[in-house]
């Protein structure tokens, strides 16, 4: 048996996880890692620092395929689920707020356009919002309580051929610069899904500001005033299966995603170890920061062997809402734990956004609460352990 040196071995990917990737796949990590060095951390912290979204980003990240990338046709990628899942990770060990975007567009946005929509609505909307040039926001949650969706306000009744839409969104990624919201609403015949566009009558946005977390996210309120939305903008789904589906994928993604947050913090506090200097020694060579680094590395190496499993079950057509949920769950709390301990070992540099985990650690806040909080995924998967629901 050949023993390794440490050195040897690659700190972020200690199981070597990239040799169990194909060779297409990557490649995409590859161009999407790229992107990230040179674009996306040279700004990002800025970013974060002053709530500016780096819309200027966009038309890249369309050119690379990343927008619906895990879709067919209509100008989509059709990339596989492991390769939208390393996507998301790349971009994440970037900034949450620009996976985010990407989660949105791709898993919540178009892919209902194509899985419930008509032809004439994925014709129209997702060839350009592949390319970048609409973009798109989800309206689920309502200011009174997200993780009970079926409690939805927002109510829609017929008008003839037409529909008419009163209520409001809150926590709406993307939504004040979205030129379509895919809303969900109660009607008389169940919950349906609305493409209300930009311009519509009725129909206005308004940003959330000082926020402490996914600053480099654009995140609003929706509001709808008997706004009239044509039955030609009505996806072809009733009930709940609609909009869970949707998030099934952004889970999917998140899974992934929060695997990037980790692996920058670590790979950063491991430097600082190897340089900073106390009582004559690095930190890195005491025992107390070696078992620290260890556990983080422990924590990321299951998340990692937990998302590529999860995304070959997902590329078989074997996957289960369940198991994601174990892996959102699993995942991002093993990646905010990694975060706010790779922010105490820098001591008072880690309260400066100069280095990585404090931005990671605050946008990590909102990741571990959006998409179904930790406790609701707990949940769902204890009813699949024993077959009763404890909602």
């Amino acid at each position: 048996m050949k023993h390794r040196t440490a050195a040897e071995l690659d700190p972020v990917d200690l199981y070597a996880v990239r040799s169990m990737l194909s060779e297409s796949e990557r490649l995409m990590q590859n161009s999407v890692a790229a992107f990230v060095d040179h674009q996306v951390i040279p700004i990002i912290a800025e970013c974060f620092e002053h709530e500016h979204f780096p819309r200027e980003l966009i038309g890249t990240m369309a050119e690379l395929g990343l927008l619906g990338c895990s879709l067919r046709g209509y100008g989509c990628a059709g990339l596989n689920g492991v390769s939208y899942g390393l996507i998301c990770q790349e971009l994440e060990r970037g900034d949450s707020g620009l996976r985010s975007f990407v989660s949105v567009q791709s898993s919540l946005c178009m892919y209902p356009i194509h899985a419930f929509g008509s032809e004439a609505q994925r014709k129209r909307w997702l060839p350009p919002m592949a390319r970048g040039e609409v973009i798109g926001c989800f309206g689920l949650t309502e200011p009174h309580g997200g993780s009970d969706p079926a409690n939805m306000k927002t109510y829609a009744r017929r008008q003839g051929q037409d529909w008419i839409l009163n209520g409001s969104k809150m926590w709406i990624t993307n939504g004040a610069i979205a030129d379509v919201a895919i809303v969900w609403a109660r009607t008389d015949g169940g919950i349906r899904g609305f493409l209300v566009e930009k311009d519509f009558k009725g129909f206005r946005t308004s940003l959330v500001k000082h926020k402490m977390s996914l600053r480099t996210s654009v995140t609003s309120g929706l509001f709808f005033d008997n706004v009239i939305v044509p039955e030609e903008n009505v996806l072809g789904v009733v009930g709940l299966k609609g909009p869970l589906s949707c998030l099934t994928q952004a889970r999917f993604g998140i899974c992934w995603g929060v695997i990037g947050a980790a692996q920058a913090c670590l790979a950063q506090v491991i430097d600082y170890s190897k340089t900073r200097s106390l009582f004559g020694k690095p930190l890195a060579a005491t025992q107390s920061v070696q078992i620290r680094l260890a556990e983080m590395s422990r924590k990321i190496t299951t998340s990692q062997l937990l998302a590529l499993q999860l995304g070959r079950l997902y590329d078989s057509d074997r996957m289960e809402p369940t198991q994601v949920s174990m892996a959102k769950w699993h995942n991002t709390r093993a990646a905010i734990e990694v975060a706010r301990d790779a922010r105490d070992l820098l001591g008072g540099a880690g309260v400066s956004i100069e280095y990585v985990p404090i931005r990671h650690a605050l946008n990590l806040e909102s990741v571990i609460t959006y998409e179904g909080t930790e406790t609701i995924h707990q949940l769902t998967v204890g009813r699949a352990l024993t077959g009763l629901s404890a909602f």
